[in-house]
């Protein structure tokens, strides 16, 4: 038989252990939303830091692809720090973690020892600058704008505007072409003649009216000459500079001053000749 002094003994220990736990719940819960909000805070000040840095630096004239690669840097060593003061607040024992860290550190390292390269690979872009937000590029195999360097990948917006990310590694450990480097560039196009155009005055012609085209560079001036012959006739070379911002323009312009130029001067459309020749018949 259960005494009724064991039974009033049974009923106030489960309601302490109710209370404990109400009270420790209601502890935890103010934690979690106290290290909620200490996270949301935490990430609006690191955003608010984040400007006045970019603002900072922009008003010092540091060049922006600089700029975005220390702003990305900042902001995840802020984001970190911020995470482990939430942890410690939690409890949590940050030496602890941050050994833990470390050790995941190394094993992560070597599993993605390609992602490390991307970034190193992005510090050297940022240092040695072969290339810097706004220039018109070849590299990694994609030609278009910079539009970003960031901490693993570059962002270039190409000429039909897709926005390509390439990783750093693949950028910096091939070839770039920088078009933008130079004051002017070349544009590369042929003329065709017919055989029994005036190859001299067709050198004058197109030189005189490229000196006319907007945006073509007066040095280095342009060059016009032969550069090849087929069955049609002789090929010239139609070469005019300009700054890199203008090249579509002349590209398009000095193909329509060869088609009207000549075609005004009366040069004929280019054929090729044959002559078909069949043995004579035996008597």
């Amino acid at each position: 038989m259960i005494l009724p002094e064991t039974i009033d003994g049974a009923t106030k220990a489960g309601s302490d252990l109710v209370a404990m736990a109400k009270a420790s719940a209601f502890e935890i819960g103010l934690k979690l939303i106290a290290a909620l909000l200490m996270w949301i805070v935490g990430v609006w000040l690191i955003a608010f830091v984040d400007k006045i840095v970019g603002k900072s630096l922009k008003a010092r004239k540091v060049e922006e692809t600089l700029t975005t690669y220390i702003s990305a840097a900042l902001t995840a060593m802020l984001k970190i720090a911020l995470a482990l003061g939430v942890l410690g607040y939690l409890g949590v024992q940050t030496t602890t973690f941050a050994a833990l860290l470390g050790a995941a550190g190394v094993a992560i390292g070597m599993a993605w020892s390609g992602l490390l390269a991307h970034f190193a690979a992005g510090a050297f872009l940022v240092v040695l600058r072969p290339c810097k937000v706004g220039d018109f590029v070849e590299a990694g195999g994609v030609t278009g704008t910079v539009e970003e360097v960031g901490l693993f990948v570059t962002k270039i917006n190409t000429m039909d505007n897709v926005a390509t990310l390439i990783g750093n590694s693949k950028v910096f450990g091939d070839t770039i072409k920088n078009y933008t480097a130079n004051k002017v560039r070349r544009v590369e196009l042929t003329a065709q003649l017919d055989h029994t155009g005036d190859t001299t005055k067709a050198i004058e012609i197109l030189k005189e009216a490229l000196s006319k085209i907007p945006n073509v560079a007066s040095s280095p001036a342009p060059e016009v000459n032969i550069v090849t012959f087929t069955l049609a006739g002789p090929v010239l070379s139609v070469r005019p500079y300009c700054h890199n911002d203008h090249y579509w323009q002349v590209y398009f312009e000095t193909n329509a001053a060869i088609r009207n130029e000549l075609g005004k001067a009366g040069y004929a459309v280019p054929q090729q000749h044959l002559q078909v020749m069949q043995p004579a018949k035996a008597a």
